[in-house]
């Protein structure tokens, strides 16, 4: 690197991220969010663990073929079988990168039983072996905030030595504080031989809620990199955010004189994509990408904002890829208008893709005496669900509701070439509804998650709805919108159970075939 004051963004949402308890994604999944974090810029995209499953291999070696500009990373333990399952998968990539990693801590040291001086010896071994095969290699020392000082030195060193040409310092547990973070970065660039001629690179977990702090705090003790997930997505309590970092070196420039690649007019569509394929919503007052991010209901906030948007705000929502204005298109409008107003709202789409839509928008139109932005990003998710078979149709539904238990729904469900019809009862409208389509369709499916939110306000708001199915180790996420919930509860539902149809035809789970550990 040239430029001192550049800082490469390292993407793991799709390694790190998807380790968190329910949020694996489909092959196709995957593939999207790695193109859409190479089109905003991303440096290096940690696209997963090849050695884990033949899944994971699969699309990481996919999306290092598709790469356009990000390094393709793929990530393994110290082991030799690791690092070359690592490598085949991410060798076609026009910029390959393998991260290999070991945790250095006494309580990790413990876990292979392994010595100082015989993980030291393993840590030389296998990173000149990544380095015989891949010339970008990125090394770590799990839980290295809690090594010993003289330990994690002789380690940096040993890597350097090797041939590692990235050193990562992962916070692990998120146990470190920002004046820790910068110290250390500073401490072993000034006192590791060889250290000034590699980039050092931050990984810091949410544990305690520094993350977004100890990883701008250790740039300023000389990181140039730093490892983060969208929506701060990761284990526990998740990983540093990249919208965060990214848009703290953008506002505040001034005091953080470090610029990114990253094209941030395209976060909130990628934040709002990792939200419906991980099932994980993005709570409100979430800075940056939250809803309320931009929202304003003290009257003297509104009164500011009236008469100048700086008082209270400190970034325009275009900057992030948020239109401030409600959307001004109706049932009269036409689909040039629809493919500007996507376009403002940083989403592209071909002619196929674009004439489905607006035969929904235009129903919704219809419904809605207002459509807002919300409501058509809504219908843009509703729409993403092209790794879904179309085994199952809701052609008709009616429930009936009451004061008295239970409720009961009457469902026309296509299966297949033919359509069934029943009618089941349950303990409230949605739960009938999910009777109904299992008796027309019988299944083993395990319901794990069953979110519901309002897209805008008002009683015609449209609601989103996200459901998680697993079923013998296969995991599928549904989503649909729709201005009354039970009917976007059974979309959502049946959504899920045709991607579990198309992921029990492809064979293989969702289950990692070994176990490992988090490293960073």
């Amino acid at each position: 690197m040239t430029d001192k004051n550049r800082v490469l963004i390292f993407d793991t949402t799709l390694r790190d991220g998807e380790q968190s308890p329910g949020a694996t994604m489909s092959h196709d999944e995957k593939l999207e969010i790695a193109g859409l974090l190479d089109d905003m810029g991303v440096d290096i995209i940690e696209a997963g663990f090849p050695i884990a499953s033949e899944g994971d291999f699969a699309a990481v070696s996919e999306i290092a073929k598709n790469a356009k500009s990000a390094t393709i990373c793929g990530l393994a333990r110290a082991n030799f079988k690791d690092i070359d399952r690592a490598w085949e998968a991410v060798r076609h990539a026009k910029s390959p990168r393998i991260h290999t990693f070991i945790g250095t801590s006494p309580l990790h040291r413990a876990i292979p039983n392994l010595t100082q001086d015989e993980m030291a010896e393993r840590i030389h071994e296998t990173v000149t072996h990544a380095r015989n095969l891949c010339d970008n290699v990125q090394w770590s020392p799990m839980d290295a905030t809690r090594t010993e000082w003289d330990y994690l030195a002789r380690v940096v060193e040993i890597a350097i030595r090797a041939g590692a040409t990235t050193i990562n310092i992962p916070d692990t547990v998120g146990y470190t504080a920002p004046v820790e973070s910068a110290d250390l970065i500073r401490r072993l660039i000034a006192e590791v031989p060889g250290a000034e001629e590699v980039i050092f690179s931050t990984h810091c977990h949410n544990d305690l809620g520094m993350a977004t702090a100890n990883s701008l705090a250790a740039v300023a003790g000389g990181a140039r990199q730093i490892e983060c997930t969208i929506n701060g997505l990761g284990e526990r309590a998740g990983n540093t955010a990249l919208e965060e970092v990214v848009m703290a070196m953008k506002v505040r420039h001034d005091i953080m004189p470090w610029t990114t690649g990253v094209d941030s007019t395209k976060i909130m569509h990628i934040s709002r994509r990792v939200a419906t394929v991980s099932g994980f919503n993005v709570q409100f007052n979430k800075a940056i990408v939250g809803k309320n991010a931009f929202a304003h209901e003290s009257g003297i906030h509104q009164d500011g904002m009236l008469k100048n948007a700086e008082t209270f705000e400190i970034m325009r929502p275009q900057d992030v890829g948020l239109s401030e204005s409600s959307l001004p298109l109706g049932k009269h409008s036409g689909r040039a208008a629809l493919r500007a107003k996507l376009k403002d709202l940083g989403v592209e789409m071909a002619d196929n893709q674009l004439g489905d839509l607006f035969v929904r928008f235009k129903a919704l139109a219809d419904r809605k005496k207002e459509v807002f932005d919300d409501d058509l990003v809504a219908l843009v998710s509703d729409a993403g669900s092209a790794d879904a078979s179309d085994h199952l149709e809701v052609k008709f539904l009616r429930v009936i509701c009451g004061t008295e238990a239970p409720q009961s729904a009457d469902l026309i469900l296509r299966v297949g070439d033919a359509e069934k019809r029943v009618t089941a009862k349950g303990d409230g409208p949605v739960d009938a509804c999910f009777n109904a389509v299992k008796e027309c369709f019988p299944h083993g499916a395990r319901l794990q998650i069953y979110q519901v939110g309002a897209v805008t306000e008002g009683t015609d708001a449209q609601a989103t709805v996200s459901v998680r199915l697993e079923e013998e180790g296969r995991i599928a996420t549904g989503s649909s919108a729709d201005t009354d919930t039970v009917v976007a509860s059974v979309k959502a539902y049946v959504n899920a159970l045709n991607r579990l149809i198309l992921r029990r035809e492809k064979g293989g789970t969702d289950t990692p075939e070994v176990s490992y550990k988090d490293a960073g």
